[in-house]
């Protein structure tokens, strides 16, 4: 079952609301070294992959209706699918992000479940809920190849969540307290007990892992001198 809980709702709202994390907000594209480890067969990138995304594919799949374990199996059909053509993602010559292809894929697979449902409708008839759901989506119904900013903030959101282990409390609460909540690294500093230079490389490590694990352009978040 997908921890679909698995970034705090404050945490969410906070970030969301913050126009000190614009920069966070506009990612575009997921680690190319992320992708190239999966790509090399790294259980660990793929773990990490998974973690990312599957909240996001679970909550696309519930959005339309999917009841809970049938949302679960078009996100595993999704990652089967991602599995199988990981090795083709930017190489067609389109543009577009990593989140963006993943997007279609898991469009694509609720099309066809939702085609299967109407089938399986038609053949062994059904209560009208469920075939009005078998007609929800078809393919003049489905939306654009393209994920939202709020999908977009929801997945930074959740390599936040998945990051923050890796951090001291007091590193943690610099880069929050910083980033976030917009407090200066003196201020900052005098309440944890920091001088304002290791206040912002706190911030600079956190962001600097978030880059790792997202790969995008956070340039003006962390740009900060350390000196």
């Amino acid at each position: 079952m997908i921890d679909i809980g698995g970034v705090r709702a404050g945490i969410a709202n906070r970030i969301t609301c913050s126009s000190k994390l614009k920069p966070l907000n506009s990612t575009k594209s997921t680690s190319t070294n992320l992708i190239r480890r999966a790509n090399a067969g790294d259980e660990a990138a793929w773990d990490r992959i998974v973690d990312l995304y599957g909240p996001s594919i679970y909550r696309w799949a519930r959005i339309k209706g999917l009841q809970a374990s049938d949302a679960t199996d078009v996100m595993q059909e999704v990652f089967r699918d991602v599995v199988r053509s990981l090795h083709t993602f930017g190489k067609t010559g389109e543009a577009g992000s990593f989140r963006g292809w993943l997007y279609v894929i898991t469009r694509n697979e609720l099309m066809q479940f939702f085609r299967r449902e109407k089938q399986n409708f038609n053949a062994t008839g059904g209560t009208t809920a469920h075939i009005q759901l078998s007609e929800m989506w078809d393919e003049q119904s489905a939306p654009n190849d393209s994920i939202s900013d709020k999908d977009e903030n929801r997945i930074v959101h959740r390599a936040l969540e998945l990051i923050r282990p890796e951090f001291e409390e007091s590193t943690w609460n610099a880069f929050w307290r910083m980033t976030v909540d917009g407090h200066t690294a003196t201020d900052i500093g005098n309440d944890l007990g920091m001088t304002a230079k290791a206040v912002r490389q706190a911030k600079y490590r956190v962001l600097l892992k978030l880059r790792t694990m997202l790969d995008d352009g956070l340039t003006g978040a962390d740009s900060e001198p350390l000196s």
